[in-house]
């Protein structure tokens, strides 16, 4: 077998289990494990790029959730515009990290950010946006496309279609 053809081949098996995934495993799950392989994938980049070891991915991740999802609850904004409200939080996170840490060689380059990665995350867990507990749910908006998030059953789809395009 050649490298294309076993590379064909390989990407067929993926499809494959890709698309029968959200009827084995739980939907939630399969949403999940997307979310965290695109998440690891920023990983790639930095290590495997770059050469550079970071803990710090995890404050990015986490403040543009939190942002998109209390843009869209609290403020009222439409979906695409809480998504890029939280993107353009996560890369202003992004610049005030890089700014502290990108001096930093070996261990302290990788410390660094996982420190202020934490303090992220406590201002986040002692935050007071969300007066009551309905507020911390966000509802599912269509977004357009053939799948609507507003159903459980094709948010896998959605990820999946997502998560192929990023990788």
């Amino acid at each position: 077998m050649t490298g294309k053809a076993r590379r064909q081949a390989l990407t067929a098996i993926l499809l494959a289990l890709a698309l029968a995934a959200p009827f084995i495993l739980y939907p939630v799950f399969v949403m999940e494990a997307l979310c965290f392989a695109l998440f690891a994938c920023a990983f790639n980049l930095l290590i495997g790029y770059v050469g550079l070891l970071s803990f710090g991915h995890a404050a990015f991740l986490g403040s543009a959730a939190y942002i998109t999802a209390y843009t869209v609850k609290a403020w009222g904004l439409p979906t695409e515009l809480g998504i890029l409200a939280g993107v353009a939080a996560a890369a202003c996170l992004g610049a005030v990290f890089g700014w502290l840490a990108i001096r930093r060689q070996g261990i302290y380059f990788a410390m660094i950010p996982l420190a202020l990665a934490q303090m992220v995350y406590f201002v986040a867990l002692q935050a007071r946006f969300p007066a009551s507990p309905a507020a911390k749910t966000a509802s599912r908006p269509y977004l357009g496309g053939a799948f609507s998030a507003s159903s459980s059953s094709t948010i896998p789809w959605r990820c999946t279609t997502l998560s192929s395009r990023c990788f």
